[in-house]
């Protein structure tokens, strides 16, 4: 028997109490068999007799030694039950982290939170009890005649179609996150101007549409066929797909799954990876990537019922053929310039990548008005002589 199992037997007596009263009886495993021991306090020492009157060893401890020993076991199984509660506490935090970010609050009463203006109390705040952001709602309607349109997908989508008299062809507009469809009203006017039929969509749990889910271009995927296969059985031809940032996510994937054949698709910074968008989030916060990162991605997955590390519209763009056109803010904080180069490199087909010196995510449109509709023009001219 070692001595090392003979302080694990005496750490769970207390070694203070033993004294001259008379020897104490314990019995210990060692292996499989079951043994006694005698353990006395001979002034300086502990004594721990093992074996019978034949076969009997003795194992004598100074009493510094016994207490080193002693405090050594306790402090490791102290540790390790410290760590594992750090582990269940800080997962049990991430799945709550994760829900509330994919899950919209019904408090109408809540401001968006935007992460370039929290103050330090507003980041312990977040770090703390999570994300709240209110359900999208539509604040204004379309000027010109429109009609709603309700599709059924992976959940009840609401729509709004405005058709263009002499109609050149039709564009499905898909906003981003935390988003809804009034967003694209801008962009939708000039695609009216130019002479396009619109259809702007609410994703589940924004807007009109059902629920309070988002899986951040995910399940969107599926809604974003819906409403191609809407267009496509109503006979229209030259259908393009629009989508900003998680939009443009969710067009990706929807082109990787599903046998679409738009005439061109035209992507507002979309994100190279769901490990990338959130990383960048916590950049923006000030705050270290690791370990909360990797929880967050597994756990806002695993709430969604998807891997959430699978999510990688980077990967999506190598199943794109048709003509695309790129649109990038070089101020993004929510998207590298890693990410739209790689994403732009992996896109198969024609395409143009036009970059703004001064636009972030989600201004390129109201900020660079002219310019954008300047690269639109030549874009949709690029599909018709693609098409020819």
């Amino acid at each position: 028997m070692k001595r090392k199992e003979i302080c694990g037997m005496l750490e769970q007596m207390d070694i203070d109490k033993l004294n001259n009263d008379g020897p104490t009886s314990v019995f210990f495993a060692s292996g499989k068999k079951k043994k006694t021991a005698i353990v006395t306090n001979d002034r300086e020492f502990i004594v721990v007799t093992v074996g019978n009157f034949i076969f009997k060893k003795k194992y004598r401890f100074r009493r510094s030694e016994l207490h080193k020993c002693c405090f050594g076991e306790r402090l490791k199984d102290k540790m390790l039950i410290t760590f594992t509660l750090f582990i269940i506490i800080i997962n049990i935090a991430a799945a709550y982290h994760a829900y509330k970010f994919t899950h919209y609050s019904k408090n109408e009463d809540l401001q968006r939170t935007d992460s370039n203006k929290l103050t330090l109390i507003d980041k312990v705040k977040v770090l703390i009890f999570g994300v709240d952001n209110p359900r999208p709602k539509n604040l204004q309607s379309p000027e010109q005649q429109y009609e709603i349109i309700y599709l059924e997908s992976n959940k009840q989508i609401e729509c709004w179609r405005i058709v263009a008299s002499e109609s050149k062809g039709n564009v499905v507009l898909f906003h981003g996150f935390a988003s809804e469809k009034s967003s694209m009203l801008g962009r939708a006017n000039e695609f009216i101007d130019l002479g396009y039929s619109v259809l702007l969509v609410d994703f589940m749990g924004s807007g009109g549409s059902e629920g309070n889910q988002t899986t951040i271009g995910y399940y969107e995927a599926e809604e974003v066929k819906t409403c191609y296969e809407y267009l496509a059985q109503k006979k229209e031809e030259d259908i393009y797909l629009y989508g900003t940032s998680m939009g443009a996510a969710a067009i990706l994937k929807a082109l990787k799954d599903y046998d679409l054949k738009p005439e061109g698709i035209i992507l507002e910074c979309p994100f190279g990876t769901m490990y990338k968008t959130v990383g960048n989030r916590f950049t923006n916060m000030g705050v270290p990537q690791i370990p909360f990162v990797p929880l967050l991605v597994f756990w806002g997955g695993l709430v969604n019922d998807f891997w959430g590390f699978s999510h990688n519209p980077v990967n999506y763009a190598n199943y794109v053929s048709c003509p695309t056109l790129l649109l990038y803010g070089e101020k993004d904080p929510k998207v590298t310039k890693g990410e739209i180069t790689e994403i732009f490199e992996n896109l198969n087909g024609k395409k143009v990548l036009n970059q703004y010196e001064h636009a972030g995510h989600d201004d390129i449109y109201s900020n660079n008005t002219e310019q954008w509709i300047k690269d639109i023009i030549d874009f949709m001219s690029l599909c018709q002589e693609d098409k020819h």
